[in-house]
Formats: C-alpha cells, sequence, structure tokens
C-alpha cells in the first residue's frame, strides 16, 4: 500500500526529527513493488546517479487530458527507493501536462530533503525527476 503525496506530506509534518524522517523515507522506499529483472536495463538506468536506479514508463495514450504515465524503479540504496517512492507518489497514474506542471524540486526543498542529503544524492533526485519529466514530454509529442 503506497501513500499518497499529501499522506506523505502530512507525516514529514508530523516527524520532528530529521532521524526520524530519513527513517520515514526508507519505509517509503520498502513500499515499492519489485522491479521485473528484464526492467534493469541500461535504457532504464538513470544517469547522474551515485547509485544504480532503473525508472520504467508505461504510458496510456488515450488520456482526456493527454497520455497519462505510470513508473515504476527501483535501487540499490535505500535511502533512493524511498526517494523513488515519494516520486511516484506526486508523478504516476498523472497525465503528461500534470507531471510537466509539478515542480518536484520544490516539493524535495518543502520536505527539507535537500539539506539533509549529500549533494549526489540531491543531484541523482534531480536526474530522476529530470527523466520523469522527458518521458512526459515524449509521450505528449508522441500523442501529437
Amino acid at each position: 500500500m503506497t501513500a499518497t503525496i499529501d499522506e506523505i506530506i502530512e507525516n514529514f509534518a508530523l516527524l520532528d526529527e530529521w532521524d526520524d524522517r530519513y527513517r520515514y523515507v526508507i519505509e517509503l522506499g520498502r513500499t515499492l513493488s519489485p522491479l521485473p529483472e528484464e526492467l534493469r536495463t541500461e535504457q532504464n538506468k538513470v544517469q547522474g546517479c551515485a547509485s544504480q536506479v532503473w525508472l520504467g514508463t508505461k504510458v496510456q495514450p488515450d488520456g482526456a487530458a493527454g497520455p497519462t504515465l505510470a513508473f515504476v524503479g527501483d535501487s540499490d540504496a535505500h535511502i533512493v527507493r524511498g526517494l523513488i517512492a515519494i516520486l511516484f507518489a506526486l508523478y504516476s497514474g498523472k497525465p503528461a501536462p500534470e507531471i510537466l506542471d509539478t515542480d518536484a524540486v520544490a516539493l524535495f526543498n518543502r520536505l527539507g530533503l535537500r539539506e539533509h542529503l549529500t549533494p549526489q544524492r540531491s543531484n541523482g533526485f534531480r536526474s530522476m525527476v529530470e527523466r520523469i519529466r522527458s518521458d512526459a514530454r515524449a509521450a505528449l509529442a508522441h500523442a501529437a
């Protein structure tokens, strides 16, 4: 059972200590569905991440608000799996235009993640966001 982005924001607000938030992010990562082995390809690997990260995208082309994207993913790092879970709560199942209008980096900053993660992890997060946004742009271009 995965949390919605509103539940994640609410839970972050309830956790005062960064250690508790860090553990929560790791717990979120444990809710990700296992990534099928056939999706662990070079094409699905996200470049710019210190750890190994794979993102798979499924496009449902005929949504009323444009193509809808759903994501699967995994990482070999527990904290990164949690960041993936946050991104999926924010983006998965959403139409491409909404994905492009949603600022994940602002959410990342609002949750206080930027100041508590290494610059490498923050850069990796941005790489994952850019990959999702790129897939949304490609889905829109394909639908046109």
